[in-house]
C-alpha cells in the first residue's frame, strides 16, 4: 500500500559535475508552418535545485521541455545539459523526462515493469538485454514509488496516480542528473503528490536538478527553490522563489485570477 514514507530508503547516489547543470541560451523554436513556438528563451539552473516552470497552457512549457530533451531542434540559440548538447546528454542518460499523460498511448500493450526497464535502455547493449544491475535499479525504482505490487499490470489498467508513479519510476531508473517533469500532479491524489515531492526533494539533496512544469501554484512555494515564468512563448523571468513568485509577476503570467496564490 502506498504511503507518504514509501521513499524512505537509501539515499540517491550523489551527482557530481562542475558548472550549471542546465543552460538554455536565447533559444528560438518554430512550428512546421514557421510560427514561433518558443521565442528567445533563456534559463540557467544549478545543481541541487528544483525549479518550477509556470505558465498558461500553450505558453511554451512543453516545447521548452522537448527542446531540452533534444526532441526538437532550435532555429537558433543553444541548450547545454551538464556541459553537453541535448542529444549528447540524452544519449549518455544524463537527462530524464516524465511526460504529460496526454502524450502517452495508454492502449499500448506494455506492463509497468516494461515501462520502468525502458529507463535502463541507455545502459544496455544494442539487443537491450538487461544486466543484473539494471534489474536491481528497476526494482528499487518501483519500490521508491510504491508500485512493486503493480509491476505486471498493463499501464492502461492503472489509475491516474499509478500511471504517474510508473513513469516517475522509469525516470528514476535512468539515473540521470537532470529530470524534467511535465505536469506530474495532474489527476493524482494527495498522497501520490506528497510522495512525488518527497522523491524530488531527495534528488535535490543528492545534487540532482529538477525542472517541473505545474499549475499547482500552492506547491511551488513549498518545495521549489527557483521559479521560471513563461508567457508568450518566452521565459519572462527566473530566479529564487521568494523573489520571482510574487503577485505582480503572477499577474503578468495569469492575470488577476491566480495572483492570490503568491500572497
Amino acid at each position: 500500500m502506498l504511503n507518504a514514507h514509501t521513499s524512505a530508503r537509501a539515499p540517491f547516489p550523489q551527482a557530481h559535475s562542475s558548472g550549471p547543470s542546465l543552460k538554455v541560451e536565447r533559444v528560438n523554436v518554430a512550428y512546421s508552418e514557421g510560427k514561433l513556438a518558443l521565442r528567445d528563451a533563456s534559463l540557467t539552473l544549478e545543481h541541487g535545485s528544483i525549479c518550477g516552470l509556470i505558465g498558461l497552457n500553450g505558453s511554451g512549457k512543453s516545447t521548452l521541455f522537448k527542446t531540452i530533451m533534444g526532441f526538437l531542434n532550435p532555429l537558433s540559440g543553444t541548450v547545454t545539459v551538464l556541459g553537453r548538447s541535448s542529444r549528447e546528454a540524452q544519449k549518455a542518460g544524463q537527462v530524464s523526462y516524465v511526460p504529460q499523460s496526454e502524450e502517452v498511448d495508454w492502449n499500448f500493450p506494455v506492463s509497468v515493469w516494461d515501462v520502468v526497464l525502458m529507463g535502463r535502455y541507455g545502459h544496455m547493449n544494442r539487443l537491450r538485454i538487461p544486466k543484473k544491475q539494471d534489474l536491481e535499479i528497476a526494482r528499487d525504482s518501483l519500490e521508491r514509488v510504491g508500485m512493486t505490487a503493480f509491476k505486471d499490470r498493463q499501464i492502461g489498467e492503472l489509475s491516474g496516480g499509478q500511471r504517474k508513479r510508473a513513469f516517475l519510476a522509469r525516470a528514476l531508473a535512468q539515473q540521470g542528473q537532470v529530470m524534467l517533469l511535465d505536469e506530474p500532479f495532474g489527476g493524482v491524489d494527495a498522497t501520490t503528490e506528497e510522495v512525488i515531492i518527497r522523491l524530488l526533494t531527495e534528488l535535490k539533496n543528492a545534487g540532482h536538478t529538477v525542472l517541473i512544469s505545474t499549475h499547482d501554484l500552492d506547491s511551488v512555494r513549498s518545495f521549489c527553490d527557483t521559479v521560471a515564468l513563461i508567457a508568450g512563448r518566452t521565459v519572462l523571468e527566473y530566479g529564487p522563489t521568494e523573489q520571482v513568485f510574487t503577485p505582480d509577476n503572477l499577474m503578468r503570467v495569469f492575470g488577476g485570477a491566480a495572483s492570490h496564490a503568491a500572497s
